[in-house]
């Protein structure tokens, strides 16, 4: 009888000492089951009950703080036996809204530039407002293209890389002095990316990344546990499970011509 005909008469595997190996069956009992079920309710329901708490706490302080400002006549709540919640959110995106609309044409622009020019007299008041200016005009402005690229800098030593943020390029003294095209960078800490290091980069010491800065903020909120999906590796899989297209006649008519 050879080996293959009978599995029963087979010797049981043996260790690294040579010893046999006694393999344990593991069984999932109802307790794992159940310890199992609850882990994945908290990874469902802890997001969403946190975005939930997060928006309610911020509509009830917006409410709060300007509501109190709206004559009682304008305000709803007088005339109905209930409140209305989100009303000062409402309020706050109305006129931001029309602050905006009004500084666009040109008597909001020369007040704009007038409200300036008294603030820049302020010793203290200038410094902030100046750098509060700064940072919005370069996260909120369309034209710009800070802190919309993720990269990869060899930091804080070779062969150990750490998720950056490009925030610009070098500009005035420091690319004045500076050698070569260096690229501004912002390097977050973990878990809280809002503290960090601005360095300066030479563009070729950089590996630019094809996940978005959400992406980005995930991958470093998380510690590396919120891995985004590699887009670019879809990209080229799909390209090429697809038949390449034929030659257009027009391209066949220049290449002879």
């Amino acid at each position: 009888m050879t080996p293959t005909e009978d599995h029963s008469q087979q010797a049981p595997p043996k260790g690294p000492d040579g010893q046999p190996q006694i393999i344990i069956p593991v069984k999932t009992g109802l307790l794992a089951r159940l310890r199992t079920y609850f882990l994945t309710g908290i990874l469902i329901t802890a997001p969403i009950a946190i975005t939930v708490a997060i928006a309610i706490w911020f509509i009830e302080f917006v409410d709060s703080s300007i509501e109190p400002l709206v004559p009682a006549r304008y305000n709803p709540e007088t005339y109905l036996p209930f409140s209305v919640p989100g009303l000062g959110l409402v309020i706050l995106v109305i006129f931001l809204t029309l602050v905006g609309f009004l500084t666009a044409n040109f008597i909001g622009r020369q007040l704009v530039r007038f409200g300036e020019r008294m603030v820049e007299r302020m010793p203290v008041v200038r410094s902030i407002y100046g750098a509060l200016k700064q940072i919005f005009e370069t996260v909120l402005a369309q034209s710009s293209t800070s802190f919309r690229q993720c990269v990869l800098v060899e930091w804080p030593r070779r062969d150990l890389w750490t998720v950056a943020f490009v925030t610009g390029h070098a500009q005035g003294e420091i690319e004045r002095r500076a050698e070569g095209d260096l690229i501004a960078i912002y390097v977050p800490t973990t878990p809280n990316p809002t503290s960090g290091y601005l360095m300066y980069v030479p563009k070729r010491d950089l590996k630019f990344l094809d996940m978005s800065v959400e992406d980005g903020l995930k991958l470093v909120l998380s510690g590396g546990l919120v891995v985004p999906p590699d887009t670019a590796a879809k990209v080229v899989t799909s390209n090429e499970d697809t038949p390449q297209s034929l030659p257009d006649d027009r391209d066949q008519k220049s290449a002879a011509g």
